[in-house]
């Protein structure tokens, strides 16, 4: 009985541990923070400023060739 006690225990830590990996809130909180306006609630400098600029090129080109790679095997699979 104790064996199967602590093998619960152990799949529920399992879960949780997993969850933990697939959190991404924080991932995405970033990107739309990127794309908005100014907010006074976090610092800004030059280096900052840049470097968010890249990264909304950055983004932007990736979501450009996704969508781009995305319709070539569609219409190959189509046609």
């Amino acid at each position: 009985m104790a064996n199967i006690k602590s093998n619960n225990s152990t799949s529920q830590s399992n879960e949780r541990n997993l969850k933990h990996y697939f959190k991404f809130g924080e991932f995405f909180n970033y990107f739309l923070r990127v794309f908005k306006k100014h907010d006074d609630r976090y610092p800004t400098n030059f280096n900052l400023r840049m470097m968010h600029g890249i990264n909304k090129v950055s983004i932007i080109m990736f979501s450009i060739c996704l969508i781009v790679i995305v319709t070539r095997l569609v219409t190959r699979w189509l046609f």
